[in-house]
């Protein structure tokens, strides 16, 4: 799997935070899984493989662990997993790939873990954790959390270049949810009392932000179309766009495998 296929429209502008945070992350995992990537194409592993392998770890992690209330050691199984949608990029830079089944694949793939993701929360809630509203908070992430994702890529489908880095994307949604995850986990594996609050907390924190982040989306789509028409409409050509890499949750050299919309 390879580079994404460029993108009509530009790059939104990053926020500051965002950009120092995606910058020194992943040059600091870039030095740490270049290794492991070239020993996994010494074997003759292919990136996609290791995109499979990455998902079907991540929906165990989330399917088997989370349901039964084991929200520690379900969150430590799928951040191993979730470091293959690295490593599969870091491979396909070493082999020189690039790959529009590669990005394509990627992108869905990320969809299903993250509804095994929040899936599992909503099993937890409805079973053992015995919460409805939870559970219905849980499903709506899910939700929220794709259609967000559709929106910028149905955006870009139809020529607008969709400009706008939403609050809550990809990223924001797995690293609220799987760190509160982690820690609520501390409350049944080892008897820390009251911190199991923390996943509900961080899932209300996730819908609200998803739900302000579609907002965002909707209204820059919305604006660019109008802007787009009235081009068309005077027979002028609307501002100029550069084509960019897409990846979340997105922004560097280093997500050669995604492409953003899909994955943010």
């Amino acid at each position: 799997m390879g580079q994404p296929v460029a993108s009509r429209g530009r790059a939104a502008t990053p926020t500051v935070g965002k950009a120092m945070l995606n910058k020194y992350a992943r040059a600091f995992f870039t030095r740490v899984l270049t290794p492991f990537a070239a020993f996994l194409i010494r074997r003759g592993v292919s990136p996609d493989t290791v995109t499979i392998l990455g998902t079907a770890g991540v929906m165990a992690g989330a399917l088997v662990f989370f349901p039964r209330g084991e929200l520690f050691w379900g969150t430590i199984v799928i951040t191993l997993f979730v470091f293959s949608d690295m490593v599969d990029g870091n491979m396909a830079r070493q082999l020189g790939r690039s790959s529009r089944w590669g990005a394509f694949l990627d992108s869905t793939l990320d969809r299903v873990a993250d509804s095994a993701i929040f899936g599992g929360f909503a099993l937890w809630y409805a079973g053992d954790g015995d919460n409805n509203v939870l559970c219905a908070v849980s499903i709506f992430c899910l939700a929220s959390g794709q259609v967000v994702s559709y929106t910028k890529a149905r955006g870009e489908s139809i020529g607008l270049p969709v400009a706008v880095n939403g609050l809550v994307e990809r990223a924001e949604r797995l690293v609220i949810s799987l760190v509160a995850a982690g820690l609520a986990g501390f409350h049944k594996t080892f008897g820390v009392p009251g911190i199991q609050v923390l996943l509900p907390i961080a899932l209300w924190i996730v819908a609200v932000g998803s739900v302000v982040t579609l907002v965002q989306r909707v209204v820059t789509v919305r604006r660019e179309a109008a802007e787009a028409d009235a081009a068309a409409d005077t027979g002028t050509s609307p501002q100029s766009t550069s084509p960019r890499s897409t990846s979340p949750e997105s922004n560097s050299a280093e997500n050669t495998s995604h492409s953003s919309e899909a994955s943010s």
